[in-house]
């Protein structure tokens, strides 16, 4: 009796756990499907930025060598984090720095899908805590989101090694924000200039515009030395 008794409990749970473990292939392939979605939107965005962006400019402005170590602070999803990975080769090696995580998640599936493994990431707060000895970082469109650029440039001092380079790749004053209600997306390179002289940098080149797009915002760059 007892045995008969407990065969439909044993039914139940094998629906119950045909039910689970179908959930969550569902959701597996959903999120795997979205997952490769945006890697591939990402590739396609990529690519039209590099049509702009300049990015070989910006890299050849940090003096990398084989074997340098870079840190890519506000890396985003990697765009210039996978081409800094090869400018420093495989004895080199790339900080990716962000305060966000899901970018990052998603630079470490691009970086070992590329075999990119002198890229290490690493999350932030607003306060990085960046590693000493650095031959050069980088800022590319993230500097007017800092919120303390006075301790940010004095922790980028401290890890960079005498004559490292800081380059700092941002938007001039007029740029639009990308959204209505969002903090400007600019700040005027007199300002970056002066944050850096302030915190012991020497200013060794600046180029303005670095980008000027018909109907769009302007970019300038500034490259720096640790003195």
């Amino acid at each position: 009796m007892m045995s008969n008794a407990r065969q439909p409990r044993r039914r139940r749970f094998r629906v119950v756990a045909f039910i689970l473990a179908a959930l969550i292939i569902f959701i597996a392939l959903a999120v795997g499907s979205q997952a490769v979605a945006t890697l591939q939107r990402l590739t396609f965005v990529e690519a039209e930025r590099d049509t702009w962006q300049r990015p070989d400019d910006v890299i050849r402005a940090l003096d990398l060598h084989p074997g340098s170590s870079v840190v890519d602070l506000g890396c985003g999803a990697g765009y210039f984090s996978l081409k800094l990975s090869r400018s420093v080769g495989d004895r080199g090696k790339v900080i990716s720095v962000d305060i966000r995580r899901l970018p990052l998640v998603f630079l470490q599936v691009r970086a070992t899908l590329q075999r990119r493994w002198n890229i290490r990431t690493q999350k932030t707060d607003p306060s990085p805590e960046l590693p000493a000895a650095q031959d050069a970082v980088l800022i590319a469109n993230t500097y007017h989101e800092l919120t303390d650029r006075a301790m940010v440039l004095d922790q980028v001092h401290r890890a960079l090694r005498p004559g490292g380079r800081l380059v700092i790749l941002d938007r001039e004053v007029g740029a639009p924000a990308s959204h209505s209600g969002e903090s400007s997306h600019e700040v005027p390179l007199a300002t970056v200039e002066a944050d850096l002289r302030a915190h012991g940098f020497k200013v060794v080149k600046r180029e303005v515009p670095f980008v000027d797009r018909p109907q769009n915002e302007p970019w300038w760059l500034i490259v720096a030395s640790r003195s």
